[in-house]
């Protein structure tokens, strides 16, 4: 074998004929293979169908040499490009002590993968270890498998719409799945999300919207509604929305504050509480389209009474949640990743 440990970093969403390959070149040249599948912990939506473990599953249908395969979550970390590479290292660096068999010398550890595009950066941000470039294997990538599957007549089985692209015991489980309640929540999403980009089908370019967020803090809980309709219905997400094109983007957070979340805090106190504000432009954000989100941090004075608030407009229900309890799985687009930013978390 020429490495003890190969690492191979993906989203695996879904895992496919071209992972296969990647997987079988790495068991042929490792003695243990590293999986680390990206984008765990998010909720489900038409770009991140599955969850860590239903990707595991899908993953390990496929293995004949289980004992030598580890497979490991990988949180995002959205607008933090140094936070994401340290949690890729520390978990490598725990894989291996625990798995290295001869301690007396150094793991020889690559990472493995395909450098299609911007997406596969990180094969040259780790220069502690070697990196193992493998050749494209398939045209298809993920976000066209996505599309094919989630779009598909109701009843079509995945081994025809994807035959030569997701190994055979991947579209078993995918047939399982997308007649689940969660897999026809997503494809109803997908639907949704397929029509209100239609559309803008006439534009002359594709349009950018520009929506605001109100990320309000009082005494360690942020301000979270429950979304009411489509797209992220039933998920936690701060009070927002679009613009109008008559405000400017301080006016258009409040009063999308306002109308969401029926806060009872004075206008002038909640102006005078805004400490800072940020622009979140990660270009997938975003299911309806390029969407450049304005959020603003409202500190508001520690109490030991938390303003009442309630859900209404957009909104199904409004409420408090200590910032300990975020659940990254339960929150909106990359609401999460901005609140972590804003209050500091993620400097």
């Amino acid at each position: 074998m020429t490495y003890d440990f190969l690492v191979f970093i993906g989203r695996f969403q879904p895992y496919h004929l071209g992972h296969q390959l990647v997987v079988d070149q790495a068991l042929a040249s490792t003695k243990k293979l590293i999986i680390l599948i990206g984008s765990s912990h998010r909720p489900r939506c038409p770009r991140n169908p599955w969850t860590f473990a239903e990707r595991e599953r899908m993953i390990r249908s496929t293995l004949h040499d289980q004992e030598r395969v580890i497979v490991a979550p990988l949180m995002d970390a959205t607008y933090n490009d140094d936070l994401w590479l340290a949690t890729v290292q520390q978990s490598v660096n725990g894989i291996v002590a625990a798995h290295h068999t001869q301690p007396h010398r150094d793991a020889k550890i690559a990472l493995i993968g395909h450098a299609k595009d911007r997406s596969s950066y990180y094969l040259k941000c780790f220069p502690q270890w070697e990196s193992v470039d493998v050749p494209a294997a398939q045209p298809q990538g993920g976000t066209a498998i996505r599309a094919q599957f989630l779009g598909a007549p109701s009843g079509a089985p995945a081994a025809a719409t994807l035959s030569g692209a997701v190994p055979a015991p991947v579209c078993e489980l995918l047939d399982e799945w997308i007649n689940s309640p969660d897999g026809q929540a997503v494809r109803e999403e997908f639907a949704f999300v397929q029509r209100y980009r239609s559309a803008w089908d006439d534009a002359p370019y594709p349009p950018t919207f520009v929506t605001v967020d109100a990320v309000v803090v009082q005494s360690g809980h942020v301000l979270l509604v429950e979304r009411a309709a489509r797209p992220g219905k039933g998920l936690w997400a701060l009070p927002g929305g679009f613009v109008d094109p008559s405000e400017t983007l301080r006016d258009a957070m409040i009063r999308e504050l306002k109308e969401e979340t029926r806060i009872k805090v004075p206008l002038p106190v909640l102006l005078g509480s805004i400490k800072n504000q940020d622009v979140f432009d990660d270009p997938h954000r975003s299911a309806r389209g390029r969407t450049l989100s304005h959020a603003f941090y409202i500190a508001l004075a520690p109490d030991t009474a938390l303003p009442k608030v309630r859900g209404s407009d957009d909104a199904k229900r409004a409420f408090w949640m200590p910032l300990a309890h975020l659940d990254p799985s339960q929150l909106f687009e990359d609401h999460y990743f901005s609140i972590q930013r804003l209050v500091g978390q993620l400097a």
